[in-house]
């Protein structure tokens, strides 16, 4: 009975919902049908990879029994990073259509207390999917470490130095925390959050720990194997005579599946014009230099998660002796800074004017020499 009432969730039509602005205690979320068409089969990621999370997510589900005896809360997170147009929010629809869940699209912006987070949480359904997309754009809940930084800035002589703005309205670190970790996030079950960023090293390790997002997706540019599935998916193919040509600049082009779903998509019919087109731009963009996305995932997912443990913890270090000024001593190095600049400005216009003085000797030795003459 429970077998075929599964069948039949899955086969019922999914919902999307997002938070309503109005925040009524009624209805918070409001709903559309949800028709996004993208599955594993279609999604453009290396296949191993690919299956890792197929075999995560359909033990999630089937894990109603371990979470019970291990007394766990019956939640997953998954956190997506990587550059833009690599395929995150189409990796958040696979998840919905392979596992039937429905989708919450939480917009923080339209958030505006903790209280409200948490009434949101408690509206949601079982068996579906919390989403937050790029959270290291929604409100501030980037590193602490940073938050501390930015406290430590010019101000005018007199000035009050302002605290934390953690109590202004709105939600908070902490808030968020509670809501993918706390007491409250245990009110209800088989659910899944999923956050996506382009930086992770922007967001704040306590929102990146296992228990909250317990695995890390780093969505790639695109390799040769998913350039297979894009290939198959937009031209019908699964072989070429330019595929060998293909292999071997694709990884090193750098470039989205976004990027090369375009191309495919202008050219689709006329596959072998398509493939050619994609080579020259595979070939152009590898003698570009790139930009800061220049990490590959690493084989190792042990080693991934040191670096990036690593890469996010640098900015606390650096940060202890501005956290330990007080407002005395921060008024203090803002006079000292300005002095220091009232001292570059006299130094600029002393040099200046020797400038000056410099050109107009010079000038009078030309009229001096042109009247001799």
């Amino acid at each position: 009975m429970e077998h075929a009432l599964e069948i039949r969730r899955k086969n019922q039509e999914r919902l999307l919902y997002t938070n309503s602005k109005s925040m009524e205690r009624s209805q918070p979320w409001e709903s559309v049908p949800f028709k996004h068409a993208s599955t594993f089969g279609t999604l453009a990621l290396d296949p191993v990879r690919k299956a890792e999370i197929i075999e995560d997510l359909d033990a999630f589900a089937k894990g109603k029994e371990f979470y019970q005896n291990t007394g766990r809360a019956w939640k997953r997170g998954y956190l997506l990073y990587g550059p833009p147009g690599t395929g995150k929010s189409s990796m958040i629809a696979a998840m919905a259509n392979h596992l039937g869940y429905d989708i919450y699209d939480l917009e923080l912006t339209d958030v505006h207390t903790n209280g409200e987070l948490r009434k949101l949480l408690i509206k949601t359904t079982n068996k579906s999917i919390i989403v937050i997309e790029d959270i290291d754009c929604s409100l501030n809940l980037t590193s602490r470490a940073k938050k501390r930084a930015a406290k430590v800035e010019p101000v005018m002589a007199g000035s009050p130095v302002h605290e934390s703005d953690e109590n202004t309205n709105s939600v908070t670190l902490s808030g968020l925390l509670n809501f993918t970790d706390g007491l409250w996030s245990c009110c209800g079950s088989e659910r899944i959050f999923v956050f996506t960023t382009n930086h992770v090293e922007k967001l704040d390790p306590a929102l990146l720990r296992s228990g909250r997002m317990d695995m890390h997706i780093f969505m790639s540019f695109c390799t040769f194997p998913a350039l297979k599935i894009l290939v198959k998916n937009y031209l019908g193919i699964n072989e070429h005579q330019l595929f060998q040509e293909l292999e071997q600049v694709t990884e090193d082009a750098r470039m989205t599946p976004a990027d090369v779903g375009e191309i495919l998509v202008k050219y689709r019919l006329k596959p072998t014009r398509a493939l050619g087109e994609l080579l020259e731009t595979f070939k152009a963009a590898k003698e570009k230099p790139h930009g800061s996305w220049a990490r590959e995932e690493n084989p190792n997912p042990i080693e991934e998660d040191e670096q990036e443990k690593r890469a996010l913890e640098t900015p606390k270090k650096t940060q202890l002796h501005e956290d330990s000024l007080t407002s005395a001593d921060r008024c203090q190095c803002l006079r000292n800074r300005r002095k220091e600049s009232e001292i570059g400005k006299d130094k600029d216009a002393k040099n200046q004017e020797n400038r000056n003085d410099q050109s107009g000797e010079q000038g009078n030795d030309d009229s001096k020499m042109q009247k001799a003459e």
